[in-house]
């Protein structure tokens, strides 16, 4: 997973992207409390687990992906149990 801050309000996040519909996102903070889009829900009493995307985050890792900042075709690795490298 990659580092990625939002351009809209400096949330950072790790992103994996390998395809146009494939998106995967790691909050390192809590979203409500990191995310002006997801603390507006949250005080309108949408639980975060209801929320589905913030749209700003969205545009800023479609634009990364864009410009190449983002690596979409990196092979997946996983880690296998036993093996250090």
């Amino acid at each position: 997973m990659q580092e990625l801050s939002c351009t809209s309000c400096g949330n950072r996040v790790l992103v994996e992207k390998y395809s146009p519909t494939h998106t995967s996102i790691q909050w390192l903070a809590d979203a409500e409390a990191s995310c002006p889009e997801f603390a507006r829900q949250a005080a309108l009493g949408v639980d975060s687990k209801w929320i589905p995307t913030c749209t700003a985050l969205r545009d800023s890792i479609e634009e990364a992906a864009m410009k190449g900042v983002l690596e979409t075709d990196a092979l997946r690795s996983y880690p296998v149990p036993g093996r250090l490298d």
